[in-house]
């Protein structure tokens, strides 16, 4: 049986008796899928895909108990059926904030309500809760970046001399990031995954949620893959979260200019991890959609190795690679 089917079956052995419609709602980088399904009288859920031969579904679950208990605005589960990998949740609606603001929303009316939510989720982490963000995590995503887009991407070999370098510098990211204060983290806290819901933002495609660096959700929501802001805006966000974070008692550091050196430098360990996973996710698993955004995600990489010395032997072979990008982008 086709899952569509399967899923059919299983909805109306929920809806008894009803007459419901099913159309596509989204689907995300993983082999997950979502449904809208709209009933008869006009209501509309969420059923969640999840094969379970490629996607677990009990981190979402954990993770959507987590944040609705610190007070963030997440799908409510309705049904679940974790031996075929559905979920039937509430539908948070459609309007991300990316399309939000790509139709004129107010952008700051948006973020801080969204820092309002970052902060609740923060101040409700605990250890042991959710898994850690730890060395081995950090360093297994840096490793993205030389596999899949140096490699793969670019078509580059890199020499000795630049292995050692890039694992040298790897090592002064990682301290960093390590000697970070730690919370729950959501991963991937940004606008395709924030919906406009009233006062408060939706939050959805959290199931990767980790307890790591406080800085990292920050640098999902400004340095964002998907849209452009100045630096100018975004600092200023950055200091009013920083000022709501010592109120709240969550654990920033006291000084701003440490506490933005933290968001820079965990910035650059997202950035190559992300130019990694958007270079897997277009040769391995054939979806294109994202390499229309990896020249912002590099620039984001450069902007920051051209502010630090300890960056600056990165920032020579991005010099490089990005001679070697504007060749690949033609054959796209």
């Amino acid at each position: 049986m086709e899952r569509s089917e399967a899923i059919e079956d299983w909805l109306a052995g929920h809806f008894t008796g009803r007459r419901f419609a099913l159309a596509p709602a989204s689907a995300d980088a993983s082999f997950r899928r979502y449904f809208r399904v709209t009933l008869d009288d006009g209501a509309t859920y969420i059923v969640m895909d999840a094969p379970p031969a490629h996607e677990d579904v009990r981190p979402w679950l954990d993770v959507q108990r987590l944040f609705r208990a610190a007070g963030a605005h997440v799908p409510e589960v309705l049904a679940k059926d974790l031996a075929q990998g559905f979920l039937l949740i509430s539908d948070l609606g459609s309007t991300t904030y990316l399309a939000a603001l790509a139709a004129g929303a107010d952008a700051d009316s948006l973020y801080r309500a969204a820092l309002e939510t970052l902060i609740d989720i923060q101040r409700a982490s605990r250890p042991g809760a959710l898994p850690a963000y730890d060395r081995t995590l950090l360093k297994r995503e840096l490793d993205l970046f030389p596999e899949w887009y140096v490699a793969r991407h670019l078509a580059v070999e890199l020499d000795s001399a630049e292995r050692n370098m890039l694992a040298a510098v790897f090592e002064k990211i990682l301290a960093v990031n390590l000697a970070e204060p730690c919370v729950f983290v959501h991963r991937d806290y940004h606008s395709r995954n924030l919906m406009v819901t009233g006062s408060a933002p939706g939050v959805i495609d959290f199931q990767d949620a980790v307890f790591g660096p406080i800085s990292y959700d920050l640098v999902s929501l400004f340095k964002d893959a998907y849209v452009d802001w100045p630096e100018e805006q975004t600092l200023d966000w950055l200091a009013r979260y920083w000022e709501k974070a010592k109120r709240a008692g969550l654990p920033v550091r006291a000084d701003f200019g440490e506490f933005f050196r933290d968001y820079e430098w965990m910035g650059v360990q997202r950035h190559l991890k992300v130019l990694g996973i958007f270079a897997r996710l277009y040769h391995r698993d054939g979806k294109d959609g994202y390499l229309k955004d990896m020249p912002r995600v590099a620039r984001y990489l450069r902007s920051t190795c051209e502010r630090y010395g300890e960056l600056a032997p990165l920032l020579r072979l991005i010099d490089k690679l990005e001679n070697r990008q504007s060749q690949v982008a033609y054959t796209f």
